[in-house]
C-alpha cells in the first residue's frame, strides 16, 4: 500500500488489506490431473475428488493418513486406564475405617463396644450399602472416622468432576460455603439452558453467568452453545462409562453417586440439568454403549469420564474424517477436535484440503448444482485434452497410424477447372493457368533493359477448383454395462470416448460426434454426463436401442460421411420391445439377435460404415460381431483395453484419410 507524501512521492509498505491481490492464483493444475486420471479410470466425479482428499497432495496429508493418526491415538486412549478408580478406592478407604474402628473397639470390655462390633458385622456386603450405612454411624477411632470422611469428600470431587470437568482440585477439602457456591451454580446454569432452550436471546444472561461462576470452567466458554456442548458430551460420556462396567459395579457406583448428590442437595437439580443437555443436544449418543477405556490404571470417576468422551471424541473425529456417510463434507471435521488430537499442523493440513476444494469450484473446474458435484465444461475440455494426449502418445510410441491431419477439410475431388485466388483459398495452385495470366497481362510491355520478363501479380494466382467434401457424423457407441466393470474395462472405455470427442471436436470441427451409451437402455451422453459417469448396475446389453439413436443422428447429419463405431464386451442381451419396454434375456434369445441384426441392416442401407471394438475373445461374441459387420462392411478389432483408444482413433483417422483418398 503506498500514499504520497509532501515532496517525496510515495512510500510503500506491507499490504494489509487482506488476501495479497497480486498473489499468483492457486496452482490447480496437478489437482484437475489427478482428478482427471481417477475420471478417466472409471470413477465419478465426487469419487475422484474424494480420493484426491483422502491421498493428499503437494506434501499435504490427506484425510486417510490424518485418520490413521487419529486411530493411532484412538488405540492408546483405549489404554488409559479401568473405569472403577473411584470404587476401588472408596472400597480401600472403607476397610481401613473399618479396620481401625475394629481395633479401637477390641480392648474396650463394655457392652457398648461389643454392640457397636455387632453393627459393624451387620454391614451391607455391597460398598455403596455399607458407605450408606456409616452415614450416622459414630465413630469411636479418629483413624477410622477420617477415612470416611475421605470417602466422603473423594465422592464429592469425583461425581462433580465427572459432570465439570477439572473441577476436582477446585472441591479438595471444600467447605460449606464451596459446597453452596457449587448449588448455587448448578441452579443458575438448569436456568441458563433453560432459557436457551426455550430459544431465548441468552447472550447477556451467558455473560453474567461466567462473571459469577467462571471458576468452575476452567476451559472458558465463549458462547452459551459452546458452554452447553461442552457440558452435553461430559454428559452424554459419563452415561457411557457407566455403560461400560460391569452391572454389580455400575450398580454401586450409581448408588454412590445418588447418596452423594442427595447428601449435597443436588439430587433434583443435577436430575433436571440432565434432561435439559439431553433436550439442547439430542443428537449426542445418549445412553449408548460404545468404546470404553481398559488399562492397568485405575482411573477415579472424573478421569474415567475423561477418557470415554475423550474416546467419543476421537471415534467422532475418525468418522468425520473418513467421508463414508451420505452428504460427507470437509466442513463436517471438528478442527478443535482435530487440533487437541493432533496438533496444529494437522489443522493447516485439513485448511490446505478445504482450499483446494473451495479453489476447484472458483476457478471453475467444479461445479456444484444442488448438493452434486459436477465437472465444468472447462475441467471435461482438458480431461478430454488430456485423454487423447495419451492415445497419441501411444501412437508415437507404437507408430500404428500417422494423426498428420492439418490439411482436413480442404480440398476435395478435382473437377477439371479453375478459378481466381481469394483470399483465405486453401485449394492446390493451377500454375499454368497462373502463369498464362501472367504472360498475357505483360504482353507487348518490355522491361527496362529491352528484353521482355513475366513478372506475376496477385490478380494473376488461379486455384483448382475442387468439389467441397462433407465432413463425417460419428456415432460413438459405448457399453456400460455391469460386465465392463467386472472385466476392468470401462475405464478403458469412458477414456477413449473422452478422447475421440476431443479429438473431432478440437481438430476436425467439420466433423460431427454422438456419445450413445448402452446397457438396459441407451441414452445420449454430453461430455460432462460422460465423465460423471459410472457403469450400469441394470442387467443388459442392449445395442438395438443405441443403433436406433445412432440412426436419429446419421439422419440430422445426411451430408456428412456416416460412421458408427461400436465398442462392447458381450453379445446382444436386451432389445425393446415394441411398446418400447426393454427385455432382458440371458442367453441371448433369437428375438434380441433379430432384432439387432435388423437394425444394423438399417443403419447399413444408410450407407455408415459399422466397426466393433471388441473388448472379450468369447467365441460367440466374436461369431456374432463378424457377422454384423459383414453385413455393414465393417471392420473386427479385438484390442486389449490399454489399447482401445489407440485402435478406435486410429480407425477414425484411417477412414477421414480413406474419404480424402477418394
Amino acid at each position: 500500500m503506498s500514499r504520497p507524501r509532501p515532496g517525496r512521492g510515495y512510500r510503500y509498505g506491507r499490504w494489509r488489506g487482506g488476501p495479497d491481490p497480486l498473489a499468483p492464483p492457486y496452482d490447480l493444475g496437478s489437482a484437475v490431473d489427478e482428478i482427471g486420471d481417477s475420471v478417466l479410470g472409471g470413477s465419478g466425479v465426487r469419487e475422484a475428488l474424494r480420493e484426491l482428499l483422502r491421498r493428499g497432495m503437494d506434501g499435504r496429508r490427506g484425510l486417510d493418513e490424518l485418520r490413521r493418526s487419529v486411530r493411532d491415538r484412538l488405540r492408546q486412549a483405549r489404554t488409559a486406564g479401568r473405569m472403577d478408580g473411584t470404587l476401588q478406592e472408596v472400597r480401600e478407604l472403607l476397610d481401613r475405617a473399618l479396620d481401625a474402628e475394629r481395633r479401637a473397639l477390641f480392648p474396650d470390655p463394655d457392652d457398648s463396644a461389643r454392640l457397636a462390633e455387632a453393627e459393624l458385622d451387620a454391614l451391607p456386603e455391597d460398598t455403596a450399602g455399607a458407605v450408606r450405612a456409616l452415614k450416622e454411624y459414630p465413630f469411636r477411632s479418629p483413624e477410622a472416622r477420617e477415612a470416611y470422611q475421605q470417602i466422603q469428600d473423594l465422592l464429592r470431587r469425583e461425581v462433580l468432576d465427572s459432570s465439570f470437568a477439572n473441577t476436582k482440585q477446585a472441591l479438595e477439602n471444600a467447605s460449606e460455603q464451596d459446597v453452596q457456591a457449587v448449588k448455587d451454580m448448578v441452579a443458575d446454569l438448569s436456568r441458563l439452558v433453560d432459557a436457551h432452550n426455550r430459544g431465548e436471546d441468552t447472550d447477556e444472561r451467558f455473560r453474567e453467568f461466567m462473571d459469577k461462576h467462571g471458576q468452575f470452567f476452567p476451559d472458558d466458554p465463549q458462547s452459551v452453545e459452546e458452554l452447553i456442548d461442552s457440558l452435553a458430551r461430559r454428559a452424554a460420556a459419563q452415561e457411557r462409562m457407566m455403560a461400560g462396567l460391569s452391572p454389580e459395579q455400575r450398580a454401586e457406583l450409581s448408588d454412590l453417586m445418588a447418596q452423594t448428590m442427595s447428601d449435597m442437595g443436588l439430587a433434583s437439580e443435577m436430575a433436571h440439568l440432565q434432561d435439559a443437555l439431553r433436550q439442547a443436544r439430542p443428537d449426542l449418543p445418549w445412553g449408548q454403549r460404545g468404546q470404553v477405556p481398559d488399562g492397568e490404571q485405575a482411573l477415579g470417576l472424573g478421569d474415567a469420564t475423561s477418557a470415554v468422551a475423550e474416546l467419543a471424541d476421537l471415534e467422532a473425529l475418525s468418522n468425520q474424517l473418513s467421508q463414508g456417510y451420505a452428504g460427507a463434507s470437509l466442513a463436517d471435521v471438528d478442527e478443535e477436535l482435530l487440533e487437541q488430537a493432533l496438533g496444529r499442523e494437522a489443522v493447516d493440513d485439513l485448511a490446505a484440503l478445504r482450499q483446494m476444494e473451495r479453489e476447484l469450484e472458483r476457478q471453475g473446474y467444479l461445479n456444484r448444482s444442488e448438493g452434486k458435484l459436477e465437472l465444468s465444461p472447462k475441467a471435461v475440455r482438458r480431461l478430454g485434452a488430456t485423454a487423447l494426449r495419451r492415445v497419441f502418445a501411444n501412437l508415437d510410441a507404437t507408430g500404428r497410424g500417422e494423426h498428420d491431419v492439418a490439411d482436413a477439410g480442404a480440398a476435395g475431388e478435382l473437377t477439371g477447372s479453375s478459378r481466381e485466388w481469394q483470399f483465405g483459398d486453401e485449394q492446390p495452385l493451377d500454375v499454368v493457368r497462373t502463369v498464362r495470366n501472367a504472360v498475357l497481362r505483360t504482353a507487348g510491355t518490355p522491361s527496362a533493359g529491352g528484353d521482355r520478363k513475366v513478372r506475376i501479380a496477385v490478380e494473376d494466382f488461379e486455384v483448382v477448383e475442387t468439389e467441397r467434401r462433407t465432413g463425417a457424423a460419428v456415432a460413438l457407441l459405448v457399453d456400460l454395462s455391469y460386465s465392463m466393470a467386472l472385466r476392468g474395462t470401462w475405464g478403458a472405455a469412458k477414456s477413449t470416448a473422452m478422447a475421440l470427442h476431443s479429438l473431432v471436436t478440437t481438430r476436425f470441427p467439420q466433423d460431427a460426434i454422438q456419445i450413445i451409451g448402452f446397457s438396459s437402455t441407451a441414452q445420449v451422453l454430453k461430455p460432462e454426463t460422460l465423465a460423471e459417469l459410472s457403469v450400469d448396475t441394470l442387467q443388459g446389453t442392449n445395442l438395438q436401442h443405441g443403433l436406433m439413436l445412432a440412426r436419429r443422428f446419421l439422419a440430422r447429419h445426411r451430408d456428412a460421411e456416416p460412421v458408427v463405431l461400436v465398442v462392447t464386451d458381450g453379445e446382444p442381451t436386451a432389445h425393446l420391445e415394441e411398446d418400447g419396454t426393454p427385455y432382458f434375456c440371458w442367453p441371448p434369445m433369437p428375438e434380441t439377435i433379430a432384432r439387432t441384426v435388423a437394425e444394423v441392416e438399417r443403419v447399413a442401407r444408410s450407407g455408415a460404415t459399422l466397426n466393433v471394438f471388441a473388448l472379450d475373445p468369447e467365441p460367440s461374441l466374436v461369431h456374432f460381431v463378424h457377422d454384423i459387420t459383414a453385413r455393414a462392411g465393417g471392420r473386427v478389432f479385438t484390442p486389449d483395453s490399454d489399447r482401445l483408444g489407440e485402435y478406435v482413433v486410429a480407425d477414425y483417422l484411417r477412414t477421414r484419410r480413406g474419404r480424402r483418398a477418394r
